[in-house]
């Protein structure tokens, strides 16, 4: 972390976040991102976090972070991770569980894809702000004609291709697609044992709560609908109730 200068005694300071407050992206109910930058908690320093929610075969396009390594750690459900390694310009492919994790390098092109339902990512970055470059972008943004001139491609095809691309995709396949693309294998790049952690998330958590809506890009906070109502402690399956003190005899 980066040495800080902000003061601590203003009344401004904040500590905690409930990160449902900030959606950075939804696909649908089951498949959505949020996230927390200096924004949102201005004590993080040189932290930022995406909560990557996602159902069997879809996937965070592939993407660079051209300010940022990225950490991305599995909670739940399974996940592909890869990534291309541009000095030896291989396609590193990472299956994940729970407990397990991948690491993107700063400015690396990767892409995640879930392999179950209720897979649950989180994607830490070692900058207040991740800055993102989106494939979906690179394709519908750059005019057909080059594509065409510089691979020696079919420009109306190319056209017709990318047609569909009007605006950027972030979770695909977008919402109408009709192909039935095979998911691919479970990545033989590295297997890990499975640990047998539960990739089911309970509804009651208001994870997969259609109040959700999105407002804005990275940094700007959406509204969540209804109050933020935390289960009573003990409840959460993530936490456990503190065991009992022992009784000490008094001298």
């Amino acid at each position: 972390m980066t040495t800080s200068y902000r003061d601590y005694t203003s009344t401004n300071t904040q500590f905690t976040y409930d990160m449902r407050n900030n959606l950075f992206f939804k696909k649908d109910d089951r498949n959505f991102i949020d996230a927390l930058g200096i924004a949102q908690l201005n004590t993080l320093g040189n932290t930022s976090l995406l909560d990557i929610f996602l159902t069997t075969g879809n996937v965070v396009e592939p993407h660079i972070h051209q300010n940022a390594a990225e950490l991305v750690y599995c909670i739940a459900g399974e996940a592909i991770v890869s990534l291309i390694n541009p000095f030896t310009n291989q396609l590193l492919n990472y299956n994940i569980k729970p407990r397990q994790v991948a690491n993107i390098p700063q400015g690396w092109w990767h892409y995640e894809m879930a392999l179950t339902d209720d897979t649950h990512l989180l994607a830490i970055f070692d900058a207040p702000v991740p800055e993102v470059i989106f494939g979906s972008d690179i394709l519908r943004l750059t005019p057909a004609s080059v594509w065409a001139h510089t691979y020696c491609l079919d420009e109306a095809k190319v056209k017709e291709t990318f047609a569909p691309l009007t605006k950027t995709v972030v979770i695909g396949p977008p919402v109408g697609c009709l192909q039935q693309g095979q998911l691919p294998d479970r990545a033989a790049s590295i297997q890990y044992p499975y640990y047998g952690y539960s990739s089911q998330l309970p509804d009651s958590y208001g994870y997969y709560d259609a109040n959700y809506v999105q407002q804005g890009g990275y940094g700007q906070h959406p509204v969540y609908q209804h109050p933020t109502v935390y289960p009573p402690y003990g409840t959460n399956p993530y936490h456990t109730e503190y065991p009992p003190q022992p009784v000490y005899p008094s001298y």
